[in-house]
């Protein structure tokens, strides 16, 4: 009887030691598979990159938030302007006669000051609802102002806000000295209970290392004329050593007034579209929905593309499909389709 207790008791102390190694040994599985998944996770983490819709240009932190454009007049009496080194896209078109007025853009920066702020137009306000963007201007033709009292965009207005939101420059005269600065933007904001956090669109882009393989015909400068009296004539000019293109107009070249910045640019997209004068006053339409042709220019190379309007996005194309743009800023130039392209672009090749 004894000696099978001890017997039953050896066997008892044998299992119960199996036992104990088989929990030492079994936890150490899991254990490793979740150190691994840790570190999947904080890989994963690292790779994770915003970029600016309008620009392409990555950033650390996170890049939405509503675009303004704001209408910039491009009078001789109104250069240099305010703000617009710091534009991501400008949209250059005639407004009436021989004289372009400028739809600047900001999203990815805001400058402190922007002007001389000018007055509205139709397609131009399109030109910002594509972009989702709050429109700002002072003053407006009968059909844009119609189009901004119903609400067709979110805006501010300098015929209601002059002396307010809007302030006068002594040093120039009216109607060149309207100005609107980025904090009144959003003072203005908060009084109408707009919301800033429409994000815009993105743009579709290279990817920053693909900017070299860029390919097309040289074009180291390209002159586009709006007229034969040559007020808004313009000239963009392409510098190896930055990859970037110089704006002159008027023979002087385009600086900001805030920080005497140049404007430098990464792609120049020219389009051409029909316009039609409506009344006496010589307002235009520009069909910016039809497309056309169009040149783009990037990294000192030339490309005859087409346009398209996307969901009110002006977008170059080729073969139906959307071609990416260069990481960085962008500037439309917007010609007549009569005498169109041919007639109004010119370039230097050497």
């Amino acid at each position: 009887m004894k000696k099978w207790a001890v017997a039953a008791a050896a066997l008892l102390l044998l299992f119960s030691g199996c036992s104990k190694k088989e929990e030492t040994v079994k936890p150490l599985e899991p254990k490793e598979k979740v150190v691994d998944k840790v570190v999947e996770k904080e890989e994963k983490k690292e790779e994770v990159a915003y970029y600016f819709p309008l620009t392409g240009v990555k950033s650390e932190t996170k890049t939405d938030g509503r675009a303004v454009a704001v209408m910039i007049n491009n009078h001789p009496k109104a250069r240099p302007q305010s703000g617009l080194s710091k534009a991501d896209i400008v949209y250059e078109l005639i407004a009436e006669g021989d004289m372009t007025r400028f739809l600047a853009v900001f999203q990815s920066e805001k400058p402190a000051n922007i002007g001389p702020v000018r007055s509205s137009r139709a397609y131009y306000i399109d030109l910002a609802k594509g972009l989702n963007a709050l429109y700002i201007a002072h003053g407006y033709s009968e059909e844009a102002r119609q189009m901004l009292e119903s609400n067709y965009v979110d805006n501010l207005n300098g015929m209601q806000y002059d002396g307010t939101l809007f302030k006068r420059s002594s040093a120039r005269k009216a109607p060149h000295n309207s100005y609107i600065t980025y904090e009144n933007i959003l003072k203005g904001v908060e009084q109408k209970h707009y919301t800033m956090d429409k994000t815009p669109p993105s743009f579709t882009f290279l990817k920053e290392d693909e900017k070299s393989k860029v390919t097309g015909n040289e074009a180291k400068s390209v002159m586009i004329s709006y007229s034969r009296g040559g007020i808004s004539d313009l000239t963009f000019t392409f510098d190896p050593q930055s990859g970037k293109y110089k704006r002159f107009s008027g023979g002087e070249q385009t600086v900001d007034l805030e920080n005497n910045e140049p404007v430098l640019l990464d792609n120049i997209f020219i389009i051409e579209a029909v316009h039609q004068v409506y009344d006496s006053a010589g307002h235009l339409k520009v069909d910016l929905k039809s497309g056309g042709k169009a040149y783009l220019l990037q990294m000192g190379k030339v490309n005859e593309v087409n346009w398209a309007n996307k969901d009110g996005r002006i977008v170059p194309v080729k073969e139906g499909q959307e071609v990416p743009l260069v990481p960085g800023k962008t500037w439309v130039n917007v010609v007549p389709a009569k005498p169109g392209l041919s007639q109004s672009v010119s370039f230097d090749v050497q």
